[in-house]
């Protein structure tokens, strides 16, 4: 039985009022996450640039990892603390350490500074979140309403250092409960995603974007192509989740200590880069993803990284694995895309897209941000290749605590978390 609403002066008025509570406190969020996300941008780049000229410091990695485990200590925040807790913050669970924020800032920077193959979605995801639930809570909102805000936070963060708005707010949006977005967030979220945008754009960062080559004419032929490149992320997308959580298991086991596992764990990768000139395969890689895009990449790039992240990643080195899985996708679809008849640096586009989509398990999100990273002229190959990838991918993703509410081959809930 349908319930009759009637619209009168009270109700507009609560709209209205809750309208503007939404827009101030997005905009005033985005604000300052996307300052803070400016700021984390450039320090990352300039640790980066640092790296790579003065190539010794890649034997300080250990070191790195050590000092990232005392931090932790010190604050009591537990080392193993990460997107995962944010994410069931978001979802109403759980709570956020104060002092994320920082740590997460001062950990990232320490792996990319001495080259640990990670990522910084995660450090994005953890700044942002724990800097949007507290600022819910100082500002004394309920329980739903800090929900909305980490949320919203996130997306900030996201997209100040990505600079991809619509897909940080979708993503956010997404990512929490496959199946089932809240739409309630979805003023405040894009908001406080496009206000960051702005300010870190403002603050002199520089986008995520590349150039590729016009995308071939949408045919049956270009679909059937997309889609077997997609099969092809699928699986190994699927491979690269069990290689993340398997190694974080096995290094667990072997050395229970988290010290000792960190600083073992970077020993290895700078020994390993050193002694094979692993240079380019040190940090995030994005200069890769453009060699990529330019057609040119080792026939092994994408296992090597992949290796080499599950390794960072499953020791416990703060920084994140979205920028790994770009590099990963690109270079497969760079090598694998030829085979089945398609330019190389348009499939190195649709790579990175369908493993980005086969990780996060966001396949709305996906498709937003091959509009936003390639503009290309032609959307229809990365809607098919997300597609996809969506399905073949299974339930496996990145995430532990994400929820896939529904069975993605048959009209079923399923209500579990990714494997």
């Amino acid at each position: 039985m349908k319930r009759e609403t009637k619209v009168t002066a009270g109700n507009l008025g609560r709209y209205m009022l809750a309208f503007c509570k939404w827009v101030l406190a997005a905009v005033a969020l985005g604000a300052v996450c996307g300052g803070v996300g400016a700021v984390f941008h450039n320090a990352i780049d300039a640790v980066t640039e640092l790296r790579m000229e003065q190539g010794w410091i890649l034997w300080l990695l250990p070191g790195a990892g050590a000092l990232t485990w005392l931090l932790y200590k010190l604050c009591r925040v537990g080392f193993s603390v990460g997107t995962n807790e944010i994410f069931k913050a978001a979802g109403g669970e759980g709570h956020v350490p104060f002092l994320l924020a920082p740590l997460i800032f001062m950990g990232t920077l320490l792996s990319h500074l001495c080259g640990a193959s990670v990522g910084r979605e995660g450090a994005a995801l953890q700044l942002g979140g724990s800097m949007g639930c507290n600022f819910g809570k100082a500002l004394r909102f309920d329980r739903e309403d800090v929900q909305v805000l980490t949320m919203c936070g996130m997306s900030a963060c996201f997209s100040a250092l990505f600079g991809t708005p619509l897909t940080a707010a979708v993503f956010v949006l997404e990512v929490l409960r496959v199946g089932s977005m809240r739409y309630n967030a979805l003023l405040p979220c894009v908001l406080s995603s496009y206000t960051a945008a702005f300010l870190a754009k403002f603050m002199g960062t520089k986008p995520m974007a590349f150039t590729i080559g016009a995308a071939p004419a949408f045919s049956p032929v270009t679909a059937l192509q997309a889609a077997g490149l997609a099969a092809l992320c699928g699986g190994l997308g699927i491979l690269f989740c069990t290689c993340v959580h398997m190694a974080g298991h096995l290094l667990e086991k072997w050395m229970p200590n988290p010290l000792v596992r960190v600083t073992a764990a970077g020993a290895v990768m700078a020994a390993a880069v050193t002694l094979f000139g692993l240079y380019d395969y040190a940090g995030a890689g994005g200069h890769m993803i453009n060699a990529a895009m330019e057609g040119s990449v080792p026939g092994f790039a994408f296992l090597l990284k992949l290796l080499l992240t599950a390794l960072c990643v499953g020791a416990g080195f703060k920084g994140g694995e979205i920028v790994p899985t770009m590099f990963i996708g690109a270079t497969f679809g760079c090598v694998a895309g030829p085979f089945l008849g398609l330019d190389p640096g348009f499939s190195a586009a649709l790579g990175l897209t369908a493993l980005f989509c086969s990780v996060v398990n966001c396949p709305l999100a996906s498709v937003f941000l091959a509009v936003e990273l390639f503009s290309p002229g032609n959307i229809a190959p990365f809607a098919v290749a997300v597609a996809v990838a969506y399905v073949l991918s299974g339930y496996f993703g990145l995430y532990g605590s994400q929820i896939i509410l529904f069975s993605k081959v048959r009209q079923e809930d399923i209500e579990m978390h990714a494997r």
